[in-house]
């Protein structure tokens, strides 16, 4: 029996909110992405059939909303593929939320899908509801294809296209999850206004792919990761677009939570938070694992059959997971001037040296470094927008005032001359060069 203090104790290490990732149908998914790292997670349940079971089902809605002491939760589906399942075991999931729910609750549906069994039922249904649905697509065709296959090795886009249409059609709200590889990290514009134009996007996610190809403790990526260097360049070249013609039009996750971080609030994104721990995945077992990217025997938490969901989130095993992504920074990422937008970025890819041989730096920090170096400016401008009460789009006018002024110094300058953007290369290998 706990005392009252122990009690205290307890609730206060209780988060107000946690996301789930709800994996009903396990790894098991149509496609076969040659870089997914989940399709592999089939085998810790060997005989499986791959199916949430109704009571799990229960027991998870009911536990996700009592857990939650905000008044806002999500109720979030991802895979494999979760529409795998069939329209029905989601009928009967938003009946079970809306037993469940309190008054005055706030309940957000999302799934995220590949959109390739997506029809008329489907977004009537998503409409109805209000769902949001997130789509995975890496740009046009040839770069879609190149990685996102099915079981057959045959290509994908077009019934991709097909359920993004029949969204569109439904009006249902999406966004689009585009990971970046090998195959599309050398053309960011390309992709970019691909999903801006003829998709239709106005919600962004850009997801780098790292896989470690060589054994336990080997630094080696595979062919199809993104370089970090690569992933810098891709970022700062959409940046570059978005903030002089898209702000306030379409929204890229990793901007908006940069934009959060130049204003001192947390970013709303797990990897660039100083720790973690609060996004747990939940397989269709009811098995319960720290994160999406550990769903492994050593960060299982335990089974929501036997525990209460909230009670594995604030475990002590849990919250040391959380916490040692703060602890073991480098000393390198510790002093480095842009910590306060990375911290890092996510446990998964640390794993090479830093320049005085210390473990822990994250394969992507050049690039990321690169990048919030770049957006320090443009993002300090829309900040000062924000706090004089005036839309952040207003930044694009001061950039493009900014621009001109420099191509005016830049025809006046000499092609041996510095050039006036303050780069220290000459003119003629810098802004001069068209």
């Amino acid at each position: 029996m706990t005392t009252p203090i122990e009690r205290v104790a307890l609730t206060a290490a209780l988060p107000e909110a946690f996301h789930v990732m709800a994996k009903p149908t396990g790894a098991i998914c149509n496609l076969d992405c040659q870089y997914c790292f989940f399709l592999d997670k089939e085998q810790l349940y060997p005989g499986s059939h791959f199916r949430m079971r109704d009571d799990v089902l229960e027991r998870y809605i009911s536990q996700l909303i009592d857990g939650h002491r905000s008044e806002h939760v999500i109720v979030a589906w991802q895979g494999g593929e979760p529409t795998l399942m069939g329209l029905e075991f989601f009928r009967r999931a938003v009946a079970l939320v809306e037993r469940r729910r309190r008054p005055g609750m706030t309940i957000e549906h999302t799934i995220q899908t590949n959109g390739t069994l997506l029809d008329d039922a489907w977004c009537t249904f998503f409409a109805e509801h209000g769902m949001l649905v997130g789509i995975s697509i890496d740009g046009p065709a040839a770069m879609h294809d190149r990685y996102r296959v099915d079981k057959g090795g045959s290509p994908t886009f077009e019934r991709v296209m097909r359920g993004l249409r029949t969204l569109q059609r439904h009006h249902v709200p999406f966004n689009v999850l585009t990971t970046v590889h090998h195959a599309n990290g050398d053309a960011p514009l390309d992709v970019y206004r691909f999903l801006r134009d003829d998709v239709g996007a106005e919600w962004m996610q850009f997801i780098p792919i790292v896989e470690r190809s060589g054994a336990p403790g080997d630094a080696t990526v595979s062919e199809r990761s993104v370089g970090a260097a690569q992933y810098g360049r891709f970022l700062t070249a959409i940046f570059d677009e978005w903030v002089r013609r898209d702000v306030g039009r379409v929204f890229v996750q990793t901007f908006e939570a940069a934009a959060r971080r130049w204003m001192g609030v947390p970013s709303g994104m797990c990897v660039f938070e100083p720790t973690c721990g609060l996004a747990v995945a939940l397989e269709h077992t009811g098995d319960v694992y720290s994160c999406d990217h550990f769903v492994e025997p050593a960060h299982r938490i335990g089974n929501i059959r036997e525990q209460q969901l909230i009670g594995l989130v604030a475990s002590p095993q849990q919250r040391a997971f959380g916490a040692a992504k703060r602890d073991t920074l480098p000393r390198a990422c510790l002093a480095c001037e842009v910590r306060f937008a990375c911290n890092g970025e996510c446990p998964k890819n640390r794993f090479i040296t830093t320049a005085d041989g210390e473990p822990g730096l994250n394969y992507l920090c050049a690039g990321y470094r690169q990048f919030f170096n770049h957006i320090d400016r443009p993002m300090r401008l829309i900040i000062d927008e924000l706090r004089c009460g005036r839309p952040a789009g207003g930044v694009m006018a001061l950039l493009a005032a900014s621009d001109a002024e420099l191509a005016r110094a830049v025809q006046r300058a000499g092609r041996n001359d510095p050039c006036p953007c303050g780069s220290g290369r000459k003119t003629k290998q810098c802004h001069g060069r068209s």
